[in-house]
């Protein structure tokens, strides 16, 4: 049987981590979210906050894909060079580990730039989980015990972090609905309704698919 791979790409605040992992309860699948990185870190020797830190960093393409070849050229001649981590390099990093784990098991995928990898999957379901600023301002002021003040500053550095990273790697808007199979606005809704609906509507769309390459 073919493996299903589900992409979830959310805002800072949204609630996206807790409804992909409540998704996955229900749908019998293992989520991948922030302990990928741990994988990555390995290979660069970073920490996972440095490693977010470098994917911040707002960088023409063509400056590092040049530097990531040239590393890449010179490491084939040298042994024990070690990649310089650029946010175009840690992308691909990504990439290899996501593609080798979508063809091992059903996952759950947040974040990651995934729904850029599986573009073109026929497997695939991309997921937009997005809500109201003020309500994720809110929500990050709960979770961390922050001011509003503060958890704006948290919620604009993350929104601004993720949207570099993804035209850095994609050259495409994170928020652009073609992306999507669903875009879901969760303000007003509790984690457990959303998962629930997304799950059936999840099976639907597997379900159909299926019919079509029957």
């Amino acid at each position: 049987m073919t493996n299903i791979i589900i992409t979830i790409n959310r805002e800072c605040g949204s609630g996206g981590g807790e409804i992909a992992r409540r998704l996955g309860e229900k749908l019998g699948i293992k989520v991948y979210n922030r302990a990928m990185l741990n994988e990555i870190a390995k290979q660069f020797d970073m920490t996972v906050e440095n490693i977010e830190r470098v994917k911040a960093q707002k960088i023409s393409w063509w400056d590092d894909f040049s530097r990531f070849f040239q590393q890449f050229a010179a490491a084939s001649h040298t042994i024990g060079v070690r990649t310089e981590a650029t946010p175009l390099s840690l992308y691909y990093a990504e990439e290899r580990l996501l593609r080798e784990l979508a063809e091992q098991e059903d996952c759950i995928i947040v974040g990651r730039a995934g729904f850029h990898i599986f573009r073109d999957d026929p497997r695939a379901v991309h997921l937009l989980i997005i809500a109201d600023r003020d309500a994720r301002i809110a929500r990050i002021a709960r979770k961390q015990n922050l001011s509003i003040e503060e958890a704006a500053k948290v919620v604009d550095s993350i929104d601004k972090s993720r949207d570099t990273f993804v035209k850095t790697v994609a050259d495409t808007s994170r928020f652009d609905a073609r992306n999507y199979d669903f875009v879901f606005n969760v303000t007003g809704f509790d984690p457990e309704t959303v998962a629930t609906f997304l799950a059936e509507n999840v099976r639907h769309k597997m379900e159909v698919d299926s019919r079509k390459n029957s």
